[in-house]
């Protein structure tokens, strides 16, 4: 693959439990399990690199299928070439352990995750099974400290405020050689972080950021508190982000769905909103190019 067709592409874009979600029968839950063409997995990012090498932006519960329609989409690529881990929420690294040796039997698969998750990694069970087997071989990442993958793509850890019970939270700037993307899938508020994402997004081609409820609203109608597990919504988001959007030509990718969210539905007025706004769902198999 030539440095110029160098991509992203999603393998999900739901909230950690999917779409459908266990034992829901909402609207939105229904409609996926009646039709599969309404099912979403976790949120999931490739990096595809030069040579059709490429990398995965978490391990999710869905990693058996996201694996295999990557593979599908790119015969010649195998198997990933690292993980890239953003934390230690249910949605985000449960799916290495298909490559212990009850499963795929990786060896020495790099796995890059920040120090305390890979503290977790190596010491907690049985995740610390796979680091005793070397099936995978953890590699510590800093925030602000870019990593290369390969010569023409670099991401860089960037640390956001998210409920950091078991490890410390990322988002990533990837950088490819044309373009370059800001991936937050989880994140608390945008008012507790240290950046402004508003003039982030003016320098990046392209946002993938966290949407898991479209209102707070929403979290009550399921019968949640939002307190206890906080994200920004999308209305807050699209305003936060809009000028971007319209002065700066940078194309917002909502993802992280949670199964509640009134845009899974193709024809509700919450998704019409966001689309006559100017921004886009990061659908499973879409690719971005770097």
């Amino acid at each position: 693959m030539p440095a110029n067709n160098i991509k992203l592409r999603f393998l999900g874009s739901a909230q950690d439990a999917g779409v459908p979600q266990a034992n829901c029968y909402c609207t939105n839950c229904q409609r996926a399990h009646a039709d599969r063409n309404y099912r979403h997995f976790a949120a999931s990012l490739a990096i595809i690199t030069d040579d059709y090498t490429w990398h995965m932006i978490d391990a999710t519960p869905d990693f058996r299928e996201q694996l295999y329609s990557m593979q599908q989409a790119y015969p010649e690529a195998g198997i990933m070439d690292s993980i890239i881990l953003t934390h230690a929420h249910a949605g985000h690294y449960p799916g290495l352990l298909f490559l212990g040796k009850e499963g795929m039997s990786t060896s020495a698969l790099p796995v890059y995750a920040c120090e305390s998750m890979s503290h977790l990694l190596a010491n907690d069970a049985p995740w610390s099974q796979l680091v005793g087997l070397k099936n995978i071989i953890t590699k510590t990442i800093y925030a602000d400290k870019a990593q290369e993958l390969g010569d023409h793509v670099r991401f860089t850890p960037v640390e956001v405020p998210h409920r950091n019970e078991y490890s410390e939270t990322f988002g990533f700037l990837i950088e490819g050689p044309n373009k370059k993307a800001l991936y937050i899938p989880d994140i608390d508020s945008w008012k507790e972080w240290e950046h402004d994402i508003g003039e982030i997004a003016k320098d990046m081609d392209y946002v993938i950021v966290d949407a898991t409820f479209y209102s707070k609203q929403e979290v009550a109608g399921v019968g949640r508190d939002i307190s206890q597990i906080p994200h920004p919504p999308i209305t807050e988001t699209m305003d936060r982000l809009q000028e971007a959007v319209d002065t700066a030509e940078t194309r917002v990718y909502l993802t992280h769905l949670n199964h509640s969210n009134p845009i899974l539905d193709p024809e509700s007025e919450e998704l019409q909103t966001i689309r006559n706004r100017g921004y886009f769902l990061a659908e499973e198999g879409l690719e971005l190019e770097l």
